[in-house]
């Protein structure tokens, strides 16, 4: 048998770190890179990865330990000639019973010596492991559509657990932990929010996942100890979880959260911002049962506010509108009728568009492009990228001429907010997409920043994600402006709805080769009708006409988006 001991290796230009998470234990099998424990510095926390692989015989260090590179952290026999079952041995050599002892020192000491043991035995089995919804974006109460897992399933960590589908679009909501799948506490047409509990998974434990990191036997407390003060502290807090909503006190502005990697990273996994949750650590660390006390109070505060919100929706559109009572009607009196109901993307598309149309004061300005000459530029790119398979479409012109108009005309590139209006610095551009389950609207990100070509290739992967209805909530926010196109239906012009809290939003028809006056004679040229609905408490009407103007002159001299 060959006994190794693993060191701390090079940690850069940190001295006397201290140890505040020991990620592993006696009788655990480690690897290459593994994690071994968890140190802080004044300036951040990191964790120090193993050296070596084998079964771990001795842990050398404790919490709290100051610890430098060199310094030794475990004992370790080498995974090549590793015993089968090291375990017992180490465990009841590392803690003799002294021959006098009298026979209740005999069982105390024994008791101790089988400690380890069973901390070890427990750690190693699969353990329980709550399945939540992750982060999902600015979505509420989004019904599940489809199950694609069943209770006895093995399933891997971020594999889809079920389909579920917004106003926007459908998504599929992916697993945080891999393993046995024990339970669902969904069916099909629950309403889901960010932090629900989707089941209960059987997964293999790990070092990082575990909320409170085992010591070595001499300095650990007993493991009933050890399961039960988080429960306790759970079950003390989540009366008064609401509370913290407001980032902690002990966080000084600008300071991070004071928190480990994998206590970080289970808060990611959530969705949950660090800078809010009140640590009740050593000195004031964030712990795995702070991050869940807080998810708790949440979700709790998210529900009593949601139906707040509701009900004074209801009652501002009853009262503050005046509105009447929408007809009651017996259709079957005049003739045959069928039934059929709304989609759940029509029932909750309609009620916002409504909310739109009925609070922003809309006014549309209509215009004519000529796009005869950037038409034969389009055709001629489309010719010179068709070996590498990129489409070059009139939209990839149209969001490059519209991030130019915005730039002149800072104030469509704006949201309201209250007495204030938000002039935004960045250009995302959004586009409605025409798809099986219904309109959808992907946005195209700091499109100031692409050129025609890298908007064309990410408008073809957003349409197809569109298609098959694998957008993300990412791929649907942040927008700034939008343009609806019709151009492959028909029409003429219309009226496009703002989006809000977007200010203005652009319609598109379907060009037509018409005969224009040219000063001598009509000649004909391909014409584009533009749209542009804007909300008149932030644009009167001269701004709408000038940027409209100004972006027919971009689309019949393309040259003038360089200027």
């Amino acid at each position: 048998m060959s006994n190794l001991q693993v060191n701390v290796p090079d940690i850069g230009d940190f001295t006397d770190v201290t140890v505040i998470e020991i990620l592993v234990k006696v009788g655990d099998t480690i690897k290459v890179e593994q994690s071994l424990i968890t140190v802080e510095s004044d300036k951040a926390s990191m964790e120090i990865p193993a050296t070596h692989a084998g079964v771990v015989k001795k842990v050398l260090v404790q919490m709290g330990d100051k610890i430098n590179q060199g310094t030794p952290l475990l004992e370790i026999e080498a995974a090549a000639e590793a015993a089968p079952e090291p375990v017992a041995p180490s465990a009841a050599a590392s803690i003799p019973a002294p021959e006098t002892a009298t026979p209740g020192a005999a069982k105390a000491s024994a008791s101790a010596a089988e400690a380890p043991v069973a901390q070890t035995n427990e750690a190693a089995a699969p353990r329980e492991q709550t399945l939540v919804v992750p982060d999902i974006g600015d979505f509420r109460d989004v019904a599940v559509i489809e199950i694609l897992v069943k209770a006895g399933d093995a399933i891997k960590a971020e594999q889809s657990l079920l389909t579920v589908e917004s106003d926007k679009a459908s998504m599929e909501i992916p697993a945080s932990h891999g393993g046995i799948l024990r339970s669902l506490s969904i069916k099909i047409g629950d309403k889901l929010n960010i932090g629900d509990v989707l089941g209960v998974v059987l997964a293999e434990s790990s070092p990082a996942a575990s909320p409170v990191a085992a010591s070595p036997a001499r300095s650990a407390p007993p493991p009933a100890a050890v399961s039960a003060a988080p429960a306790q502290a759970a079950a003390s807090t989540v009366p008064t979880a609401v509370a913290p909503l407001a980032p902690a006190a002990e966080q000084t502005a600008g300071a991070l959260p004071h928190a480990s990697p994998s206590v970080r990273k289970f808060a990611r996994e959530l969705g949950v911002a660090l800078e809010r949750v009140s640590g009740s650590g050593e000195k004031g660390r964030i712990t795995h049962e702070d991050v869940q006390v807080y998810t708790r109070g949440v979700i709790q505060n998210a529900t009593q506010n949601i139906a707040a919100q509701a009900g004074s929706m209801a009652q501002s559109t009853q009262n503050d509108l005046n509105i009447l009572p929408w007809p009651k009607v017996d259709f079957s009196k005049f003739g045959s009728i069928e039934r059929k109901d709304l989609t759940r993307i029509q029932k909750i598309s309609g009620a916002n568009l409504h909310r739109n149309w009925v609070r922003i004061p809309h006014v549309t300005n209509h215009d004519d492009a000529d796009i005869t000459e950037l038409e034969q530029l389009r055709v001629q790119l489309n010719a010179e990228n068709a070996k590498a398979g990129i489409k070059v479409t009139m939209l990839a012109f149209l969001i490059k001429a519209s991030v130019a108009a915005l730039k002149k005309f800072p104030q469509f590139n704006a949201s309201l907010d209250g007495d204030q209006l938000v002039l935004k610095q960045y250009y995302n551009i959004a586009f409605a997409a025409d798809t099986p389950n219904g309109l959808v609207v992907p946005v195209v990100k700091d499109a100031d920043r692409k050129g025609i070509i890298e908007l064309s290739q990410e408008l073809g992967e957003l349409a197809a994600k569109a298609r098959d209805g694998k957008l993300s909530p990412a791929d649907m926010q942040g927008a700034c402006f939008t343009i609806s196109s019709l151009g492959g239906i028909g029409g003429t012009y219309f009226t496009p709805i703002i989006n809000a809290p977007e200010v203005a939003i652009l319609g598109v028809c379907r060009s037509s080769m018409q005969p224009v006056w040219d000063g001598k004679g009509f000649a004909p040229r391909l014409m584009l009708p533009l749209s542009l609905s804007y909300d008149h408490r932030v644009i009167d009407g001269a701004a709408a006409a000038r940027f409209n103007v100004y972006l027919r002159e971009l689309l019949q001299d393309f040259r003038r988006v360089i200027l």
